[in-house]
């Protein structure tokens, strides 16, 4: 029996098993029928914080359980201090302020060792303004084990490039990202900070 629509919207025709494979094409589907939340994984854009004022951090919350890849995004933030930029994770327990195995150079530099947050090694000035992303990916799991990766600019006369690698284990599943400085006291002065996460 052929599948067939009424005036009213009714479809008739269709077996007990559902529609035939492959019977809903593109065409099919209206334009605006599909969309982020209709998807189970979607691609997600944060609001965009602003770096002013006197913030002495930004915490993403409510981060799905179900995403695997957060992408951290600087647009020439810097600070009032000489602390350098940190990136710290948490879950549902707060953010986690130990057990990271973070390591951060200079392009031409000599790298450091941070264990307290995945720190971004700059020239520690007050004038410093980074531009850039770093990538935070799952690698297990059951161990909510997170690594990180990423190369930042400061683009500026003294420009040079930020590189930082590292891994994080959290106690639970991942809900939070922080965006501070090591001292936690510097307050961000400008530009602006935005993540995106996927499944």
């Amino acid at each position: 029996m052929p599948i067939s629509i009424t005036g009213t919207g009714t479809i008739t025709g269709i077996s007990a098993g559902g529609l035939p494979d492959d019977c809903i094409t593109t065409a099919e589907i209206a334009g605006s029928a599909v969309t982020t939340a209709k998807l189970s994984q979607p691609l997600t854009l944060e609001t965009v914080q602003n770096a002013t004022g006197s913030n002495t951090f930004f915490d993403f919350t409510g981060i799905p359980s179900w995403v695997k890849r957060i992408t951290v995004m600087f647009d020439r933030v810097s600070t009032n201090g000489t602390s350098l930029p940190a990136i710290q994770l948490g879950d549902s327990g707060g953010v986690e302020t130990s057990g990271y195995n973070a390591v951060s150079s200079l392009f031409n530099g000599s790298p450091s060792f941070y264990t307290t947050s995945f720190t971004l090694l700059t020239d520690a000035l007050a004038t410093v303004a980074i531009s850039g992303h770093v990538t935070l990916n799952l690698l297990s799991s059951s161990a909510n084990t997170w690594a990180i990766s990423g190369i930042l600019a400061t683009p500026t006369a003294a420009a040079y490039m930020t590189f930082v690698g590292g891994t994080k284990s959290l106690s639970a599943t991942l809900d939070r990202v922080r965006i501070t400085t090591v001292n936690g006291t510097d307050t961000f002065d400008a530009g602006s900070i935005n993540i995106m996460y996927e499944g």
